[in-house]
């Protein structure tokens, strides 16, 4: 069993930055972010898969503005927002597996932290 602790949510304004993060209990090969809006599905934000190689996915909606990264010695996945819009606003949820594929599907997680709010202001 994985457990998944996350930090660094919050309110900031549009245009802002704001960094995730993500600790891990044990061993994964790929985390991932998702986020989700009221009313709205849950929505596939980035990912890093660490088997053999290293490998970084993002959503359409954030590509160019998030950045997702590792520290691999702490099991910690930090997501750098940047260029934060209203839009962005959600309950981001980290996300990991020990198998490494179908890493922007959210079925492909086993693990899960318990969310937290990123909320922009305009």
């Amino acid at each position: 069993q994985v457990q998944l602790v996350e930090f660094g949510g919050g309110l900031v304004q549009a245009g802002g930055s704001l960094r995730l993060s993500c600790a891990a209990s044990g061993g994964t090969f790929k985390m991932g972010w998702f986020r989700q809006a009221p009313g709205k599905e849950r929505e596939f934000v980035a990912a890093i898969t660490y088997r053999g190689f290293q490998n970084t996915a993002y959503g359409e909606s954030v590509r160019g503005r998030f950045t997702i990264s590792r520290d691999s010695a702490n099991n910690t996945a930090f997501l750098q927002m940047n260029g934060l819009k209203p839009e962005d606003t959600a309950v981001y949820y980290c996300a990991a597996d020990r198998a490494s594929y179908s890493a922007v599907l959210a079925t492909s997680y086993e693990y899960w932290g318990q969310g937290t709010q990123v909320t922009v202001s305009s």
